[in-house]
């Protein structure tokens, strides 16, 4: 199911098995051996959590597949990008393991930025960063130099995602609000896998 679902995106890929994923890259042409694996359940780490906050509603100019397309063909980055990710991947597996929640931030944070450097160094550049976005960062370091520990992870989109503690949730949510640094925050939670439903979308 996994490898079906890749077809897709790789997000759907990791979201099959539920809890947390590592999603194997794999070396066959045909992508049999592409698929993610749960390498925790969901209830591993309740306290885990994401807000994902909306920037901007707008469709974007250059769709996440197209802009990977363009940074691996054009950018002088995309190389260095590659060349860490395997490090990342294992400090992110331990981080979750081992409940580390600055080490797991301080990773994501940091492969989030290396990532969208790649995105803005293509040619053409790609810079799906709003100024909601850069904003919304930056009071996220600032956040996090006044004590509460949190860290911002970006896709190819304006999105901003905050990962925190349950325990800060209240205070993030309300400093976003003060200061008008989002059209709407959802917060997440680690999910349970995939299952049919009976219940219509539409």
């Amino acid at each position: 199911l996994s490898i079906l679902a890749r077809r897709g995106s790789g997000s759907a890929a990791r979201s099959i098995g539920g809890g947390f994923a590592r999603w194997n890259r794999g070396e066959k042409a045909d992508g049999s051996d592409s698929y993610a694996e749960t390498i925790a359940d969901s209830d591993h780490w309740p306290e885990l959590s994401m807000i994902v906050s909306i920037i901007s509603i707008q469709e974007k100019k250059v769709s996440s597949r197209a802009g990977m397309k363009q940074a691996i063909s054009t950018s002088p980055f995309y190389r260095a990008w590659l060349d860490t990710i395997q490090y990342d991947l294992e400090m992110v597996e331990r981080a979750i393991k081992e409940k580390n929640f600055s080490l797991l931030g301080e990773i994501m944070e940091n492969n989030a930025l290396k990532m969208h450097a790649t995105m803005h160094t293509t040619k053409p550049p790609i810079l799906y960063w709003e100024a909601g976005s850069i904003a919304l960062m930056k009071e996220v370091i600032e956040l996090r130099e006044e004590g509460i520990e949190c860290y911002f992870t970006m896709d190819a989109g304006p999105q901003v995602k905050i990962l925190c503690l349950k325990s800060e949730i209240p205070k993030i949510l309300e400093r976003i609000k003060l200061k008008n640094l989002a059209q709407e925050c959802f917060v997440c939670h680690p999910g349970d896998k995939a299952y049919l439903s009976e219940a219509h979308l539409f």
